[in-house]
C-alpha cells in the first residue's frame, strides 16, 4: 500500500465542497438527475434539467425574472460565494487563550466568511443556537472581504496582516447599492450558518427597521418561511433615526432549522424556572451556611433574608422576596383614558412624574403592587415608575416584548474596562442571557460570528455558573483596525495601546472575555465552570499552493519539494489537521515519543500523526509498530488516520516500509503532508 500525498486541492487540504454534498444529496434521491459534461477538458457532474421537469413537473421549474421572492443585483454572485470552498486554516494562538488544556470554547479572529466555511466539517449541524448582531446598514463603509478570487489573501490585506490593503467601497444611500451591498454581505454567511445548525437548531439576529424587510425574505429563502419562529422586540433601545419618529426598538428575528423538531424541545416552563432556582438555593445555601432545613417550604423566606447576597452571586441582577425578577416594564395607559393619581416616591415623598395617557391600572390595584414590591421605582421622583417583571410571568414563552434599557450594556462594559464608550451600543448581558437561557440547554453548543464586545460569551458563562451546567460557545470576530482618529473608535485604540494589544476590535473582544472570566471567579472563588477560550486566527493554508509561472517555473518547483510553509508550527499542521478531517478544535490531543520521534494521538486516537522532519528506513518499522501498539491501548471507535511529513521520508523504502507496516495491523488511510 503507498502513502496517499494530500495535495492543494484535494478534500483534506480545503473546506468542505457544499455544491459537491449537494450534488451527493441529490444523486442520492434522484440518481437519474445528475449526469456528466465536459468542462475546460474535464468531466464534472451536472444536473440534468430536463430530468428534474420530467420528475416535479415542467411547471415547478422556472427560471423567470417575474416571480416571488427577494431579488437584487450580485445575489448569483454571493450564493457563489458561500459555495466556494476555502483552503485557509485557523493557527492556534495558546499565548493569547485562558485555560488552554480544559476549555471547550472557542474565540477565532478572522474574516466569519472564511470560518464559517472551514468550521463546516467539524461542527455541521452540532450547533444548538446561533445569535448574531450583525452590523446594521447605516450608509457607512463594509469592512468584511468578499473576494470571490482569492478572499484569504484579500482578508490578509484588508486586516493588514501583507502589504496591500484594498480601498472598502462605498455604501451610501446616493451609490444605488444601498441595500444590496449589505444583502451581499449577510447572505452568504446565512447559507453557511444555517449547516452548522442541529435539527432542533434556532438563530436569533439582531436588526432595526433599516434591513429588517430584507433580512426576512433572506431567512425565508435559507430557513424556510415555514421554520419562521417568530420577532421580539426589544424596547428601550438606543434612538439612531434622524426623522422626527424616535425609535427606540430594535428587533430579534427567530428562525429554526425545523420548526418540527424545535416545537418538541425548545421549551422553559415556570417548573423549569423554579427548578433551577431551587438548584441554585442548594449550593447557596452552602456557600452561605444557611441552617434552613426545608428547601422547598423556606425557599421565600431564604431569598427575603438572603436577597443581596442571592443579588452578588448569581446570574440574576435582581432578587426580592417574590422571586426573581428579570425585567420591567412602564405602568403607563398606551392610549388616553388611564387612570390619574398621584404615586409617592418612597424616598422623596413626592408623586412620581405621572405617565401622559395615566396609569393602566386604578389606585387601589397600584397600592396592591406596591405592597407587594412589584413596583421599580427610580433614584426620586423624576421618573415614571415601572413593574417588576418574573421568570414565572410567561408559561413557557417567550414574551415578544424585552423592556430593558440600551444604556445596560454600555454601563457593564464601562466598569468592566474602566473607560468609557469602548463600543458603540453593545448589547446588555441581561436581554442575551434571558433568551440563551430559554433556548440552550446544559450541554449545548451556541456560536455568534459576529462577536462584538464579546456579550455573548459573558451570557454562557454567567447561565454555565448559574446552574453549574457546560454550555459551550464560539465566537468569531474580524481583526477590523482601529483608527485613533476615528471619533468612533479613539477610545478602543487607546485602550489597546494601553494594554500593549493590536489596536484591533478582536483584541477588545478577547480583553472582555477575560475580565468577565475573572469576575465570576473572583465572586466565586470556588467556581469550577469553564470561564477560558482558546484564540485560533485565520491565515493561508499550512500548505502553499502550486502557483508556478512561465518565468519563475524552475523555481517553483524546487520551492515545492517541500509544499508545507517553513514558518509554520507542529501545532499550525495539526489543527489544519483537525479541521480539514473533521474533527473538534476542542478535542484532546496526546503526545508521546516512539522511536525517537513524537506522535500526536487525537480524538482519543482517530487520527495519529508524527510531523517529525525526518524518518529513516532503520526508524519506519519501530515508528510504525509503536503507532499500532498506542492504537491498540487507545481503542479508537472508527478507523484510523496516520499523517506523517513527505518530505520527511529518507527515501521510498522507508516510506514503504512504514505503510506496508501500518496496514498489516488494520490501519488503511496512511496519509501524508
Amino acid at each position: 500500500m503507498a502513502v496517499e500525498k494530500i495535495e492543494p486541492g484535494a478534500p483534506e487540504s480545503q473546506s468542505a465542497d457544499l455544491r459537491a454534498e449537494n450534488l451527493a444529496r441529490l444523486k442520492a434521491l434522484f440518481p437519474e438527475l445528475v449526469t456528466e459534461r465536459q468542462l475546460d477538458g474535464r468531466t464534472v457532474p451536472a444536473v440534468n434539467v430536463d430530468v428534474l421537469k420530467s420528475l416535479v413537473g415542467d411547471s415547478t421549474v422556472t427560471d423567470a425574472d417575474e416571480k416571488y421572492g427577494l431579488n437584487w443585483h450580485g445575489k448569483r454572485a454571493a450564493r457563489q460565494l458561500a459555495l466556494t470552498p476555502s483552503t485557509g486554516t485557523l493557527r492556534p494562538c495558546r499565548d493569547e487563550s485562558v485555560d488552554w488544556d480544559t476549555t471547550q470554547n472557542l474565540m477565532i479572529e478572522g474574516d466569519n466568511l472564511e470560518v464559517l466555511k472551514l468550521l463546516q466539517k467539524s461542527y455541521a449541524g452540532k450547533v444548538k443556537l446561533i445569535y448574531i448582531d450583525p452590523p446594521y446598514n447605516t450608509g457607512k463603509d463594509f469592512v468584511y472581504p468578499d473576494n470571490f478570487q482569492d478572499s484569504i489573501k484579500n482578508y490578509l490585506e484588508l486586516t493588514g496582516q501583507v502589504e496591500g490593503g484594498r480601498k472598502i467601497a462605498s455604501n451610501t444611500e446616493a451609490s444605488g447599492r444601498f441595500h444590496t451591498d449589505w444583502l451581499s454581505m449577510i447572505y452568504p454567511r446565512l447559507l453557511i450558518a444555517r449547516n452548522l445548525l442541529r435539527a432542533d437548531g434556532v438563530v436569533l439576529i439582531s436588526i432595526d427597521d433599516r434591513e429588517k424587510a430584507s433580512l426576512k425574505f433572506a431567512c425565508n429563502e435559507v430557513f424556510g418561511e415555514e421554520n419562521f419562529v417568530g420577532t421580539i422586540i426589544w424596547k428601550g433601545a438606543t434612538d439612531n433615526n434622524p426623522t422626527r419618529i424616535a425609535i427606540e426598538h430594535e428587533y430579534l428575528l427567530c428562525y429554526s432549522r425545523d420548526k418540527d423538531s424545535v416545537d418538541g424541545v425548545w421549551k422553559n416552563s415556570s417548573e423549569d424556572a423554579k427548578e433551577a432556582l431551587l438548584k441554585e438555593y442548594v449550593r447557596l445555601k452552602a456557600m452561605l451556611g444557611s441552617d434552613v432545613e426545608s428547601i422547598q417550604a423556606e425557599l421565600r423566606g431564604f431569598i427575603k433574608v438572603h436577597r443581596e447576597a442571592l443579588a452578588a452571586v448569581t446570574h440574576y441582577d435582581r432578587v426580592d422576596e417574590n422571586g426573581v425578577y428579570t425585567g420591567s416594564r412602564k405602568v403607563h395607559n398606551p392610549k388616553p383614558g388611564g387612570y390619574v393619581y398621584d404615586v409617592p416616591h418612597p424616598t422623596t415623598k413626592r408623586p412620581c412624574v405621572p405617565p401622559v395617557n395615566g396609569y393602566r391600572y386604578p389606585e387601589p390595584r397600584m397600592l396592591e403592587l406596591i405592597e407587594a414590591k412589584r413596583i421599580l421605582f427610580g433614584e426620586d421622583d423624576s421618573q415614571i415608575v415601572q413593574i417588576k417583571e418574573y421568570l414565572e410571568d410567561y408559561e413557557g414563552k417567550l414574551s415578544s416584548v424585552v423592556h430593558l434599557d440600551s444604556r445596560t450594556g454600555s454601563n457593564e462594559l464601562n466598569a468592566m474596562f474602566g473607560v468609557q464608550k469602548l463600543f458603540s451600543n453593545p448589547k446588555p448581558v441581561a436581554l442575551l442571557r434571558s433568551l440563551f437561557e430559554f433556548i440552550a440547554k446544559p450541554g449545548d453548543l451556541v456560536l455568534d460570528f459576529f462577536a462584538g464586545s464579546g456579550t455573548t460569551a459573558q451570557a454562557v458563562m454567567e447561565l454555565n455558573r448559574a446552574d453549574g451546567k457546560n454550555r459551550r460557545y464560539v465566537l468569531v470576530q474580524l481583526p477590523e483596525r482601529l483608527s485613533p482618529e476615528d471619533k468612533d473608535q479613539k477610545v478602543g485604540a487607546a485602550f489597546c495601546s494601553q494594554i500593549g494589544k493590536p489596536l484591533t476590535i478582536a483584541e477588545l473582544t478577547k480583553e472582555r472575555l477575560r475580565r468577565a472570566g475573572q469576575r465570576l471567579r473572583e465572586l466565586e472563588p470556588a467556581l469550577v465552570g469553564d470561564v477560558g477560550f482558546r484564540v485560533f486566527k485565520l491565515d493561508s493554508s499550512n500548505l502553499k499552493n502550486w502557483a508556478s509561472t512561465s518565468a519563475g517555473l524552475e523555481q517553483s518547483l524546487l520551492d515545492h519539494l517541500d509544499h508545507i510553509d517553513p514558518d509554520r508550527t507542529d501545532a499550525d499542521l495539526l489543527y489544519e489537521l483537525l479541521l480539514k478531517l473533521g474533527l473538534d478544535l476542542c478535542v484532546p490531543i496526546q503526545t508521546r515519543v516512539v522511536a525517537n520521534k513524537p506522535i500526536h494521538a487525537i480524538g482519543g486516537g482517530v487520527l495519529i500523526a508524527c510531523l517529525d522532519k525526518l524518518i529513516t528506513p532503520g526508524e519506519s518499522e519501530p515508528l510504525a509498530l509503536g503507532v499500532v501498539e498506542w492504537r491498540k491501548e487507545l481503542d479508537p471507535a472508527g478507523d484510523v488516520t496516520c499523517v506523517f511529513r513527505d518530505s520527511a521520508f529518507e527515501n521510498d523504502v522507508a516510506k514503504t516500509n512504514l505503510a506496508a507496516i501500518l496496514e498489516q495491523h488494520g490501519i488503511a488511510k496512511v496519509r501524508s503532508l
